[in-house]
């Protein structure tokens, strides 16, 4: 569709799109807490190095816009997203300590050259971060990237917000494309040297990866950002493997900012917000009855009116979980202020949001994923594989709890703006069900391993009690050798030795007897103490389980 079919006047002067690729992140050592950024410093040929600069500790490099940044979050967040200091005359085991976000940035990757559809002239598009985030404890890892340009049509935006965050094609067109992927993307270096490209075309290299590892392949140009962290299913050698967790559509935050936003349609609203790709501004992508609700379900329009004389900004936040996109007027000096304005708060404030409610996700997806294959490798018959089970059982309980504790929060802010878009967020991506759904189902697991281990414990007094029982009666029969009714104590002593294994050879053997069939003699014995039974149906208690085959259960 050409570019005249869409709205000529929303031009959009700055563009800004922000990918977060989650992904999980396999084990590589058997300990709970795995610090898999240490094996990505570790190895060789790394252009990952970790940023110690997002909150400055030089006073002289600590800015207004951190400043603002921090104090938008409650103090519990504060500590998540920024530790604490030191000098609070207090020890350094008092406070929380560092935060437990690990932050790497590479810095080779200077541009994105996008060619839309085969043929057409590309599109630069500037790199301003390349980031991945680690967090403590948790075996997932967020890749960021963040590009921007000047001066695109709002064909072209919404095509870049639809199609730019693709991992691997779903489909392919007649003429060989990716479906609903760019015909091409290629990351440039500083000298606009290509460093790789993507791969979408290449549909028999897809194919051929699922078959063989019934898992999805990434595109080329994904997989060259990750490096030296390789995809768990292929054949390159890598310590630091991972794989993927949710959709092969990217999470995604969009920023434009246009001449006249009170030109767009409702149509060119809808596209946007539920990053349906470009159409006709006068159309709607979806029918009207599904769309019926579109501004109060993705829409937050606490700074936006349709007629003027207001004194605030003319902006609309849109959110459906998937995106988070904000639209305003490039006139407006606090909406494209990058420093102290809302463009500032997009790149800072409102990336956290984002940031923590899809971390929020995807590390319950992993919680989910391990009670899974801890299910899956179960052998009930095999002792080894039920100790196993036990063990991965109780660890996922406790990066649960620990999970808990450190990670959820339930509120950001107390600033009504930024709360208001967490909680829409977070409606959207169904967090609250899906974690009371991993908690119910750790909880589950864990409770039956506790009530498992006390039938255990409770068969084993039961045993230790038949076999005291009967032990009672050897006791007394050893017991009368060392009392004065027999006087053996004049004996040679082959003669005491021979009678010392008399009565020590058959209280062993009814001691290994009472053990193997201390369920039957429990039985007997709550049968015997029964006062309503006569002796004949006590006995018979006894008979039935001596007469009991061998493969019938207890």
């Amino acid at each position: 569709m050409s570019d005249t079919d869409n709205n000529s006047a929303a031009h959009v002067r700055h563009f800004r799109q922000i990918l977060l690729w989650p992904l999980q992140l396999m084990p590589f050592q058997t300990s709970q807490i795995q610090k898999h950024w240490e094996l990505l410093q570790l190895a060789p040929d790394n252009p990952w190095a970790e940023v110690d600069d997002e909150f400055p500790s030089d006073p002289a490099e600590f800015k207004e816009r951190h400043y603002a940044e921090f104090i938008t979050f409650l103090p519990y967040v504060q500590r998540f997203l920024y530790g604490e200091g030191s000098g609070r005359g207090a020890g350094d085991d008092a406070g929380y300590g560092e935060s437990p976000i690990k932050v790497f940035r590479r810095t080779d990757v200077a541009r994105a050259r996008v060619t839309f559809e085969a043929g057409e002239t590309p599109v630069l598009f500037e790199i301003a971060h390349i980031d991945l985030y680690f967090f403590l404890d948790l075996d997932i890892a967020i890749l960021v990237v963040e590009i921007h340009t000047h001066d695109l049509s709002l064909h072209r935006a919404q095509d870049a917000l639809a199609r730019f965050g693709r991992a691997y094609p779903p489909n392919w067109s007649a003429a060989g494309q990716g479906g609903h992927c760019l015909s091409k993307i290629e990351w440039l270096d500083h000298a606009g040297t290509v460093l790789a490209a993507s791969d979408y075309e290449n549909r028999e290299k897809f194919l051929r990866f699922a078959c063989e590892h019934r898992t999805p392949r990434m595109a080329a140009h994904w997989e060259y950002l990750l490096r030296p962290m390789v995809l768990h299913y292929s054949d390159r050698n890598g310590a630091l493997r991972y794989r993927q967790i949710e959709y092969h559509r990217m999470p995604l935050m969009g920023y434009l900012a246009l001449d006249d936003p009170r030109r767009l349609t409702r149509g060119d609203y809808v596209r946007l917000g539920l990053v349906a790709g470009p159409g006709a501004s006068g159309s709607l992508p979806y029918s009207e009855r599904y769309l019926q609700d579109f501004e109060t379900r993705y829409c937050y329009d606490r700074y936006r009116e349709d007629r003027e004389g207001h004194d605030w900004i003319d902006t609309r936040t849109m959110c459906c979980g998937h995106a988070f996109v904000i639209v305003g007027n490039h006139k407006d000096h606090f909406f494209t202020d990058a420093e102290n304005g809302l463009l500032s708060h997009f790149r800072h404030q409102y990336f956290l949001l984002f940031l923590i409610a899809h971390m929020h996700k995807v590390a319950l997806l992993m919680l989910s994923d391990r009670l899974v294959v801890a299910l899956s490798r179960l052998e009930i018959h095999d002792v080894e594989s039920v100790k196993r089970f036990k063990r991965e059982i109780r660890h996922t309980m406790e990066i649960f709890l620990r999970f808990t504790h450190r990670y959820w929060f339930h509120e950001l802010s107390n600033q009504m703006q930024l709360r208001d878009l967490y909680q829409m967020c977070v409606r959207h991506l169904d967090t609250p069900r899906l974690y009371n759904e991993v908690r119910q189902s750790v909880y589950d697991m864990h409770g039956y391993l506790e009530s498992d281990g006390i039938r255990r414990q409770a068969n084993t007094v039961v045993r230790l009690t038949v076999v005291t029982t009967f032990g009672m009666i050897g006791t007394i029969t050893t017991g009368i050798l060392g009392m004065n009714v027999f006087d053996e104590a004049g004996e040679p002593s082959w003669y005491r030795l021979l009678l010392f294994m008399l009565v020590f050879v058959p209280t062993t053997v009814l001691t290994l007897y009472t053990i193997e069939q201390s369920k039957s003699l429990a039985d007997f014995l709550e049968a015997l103490a029964n006062e309503r039974w006569g002796i004949g149906r006590k006995f018979k208690v006894l008979f039935r389980s001596w007469w009991r085959r061998p493969n019938q259960p207890s």
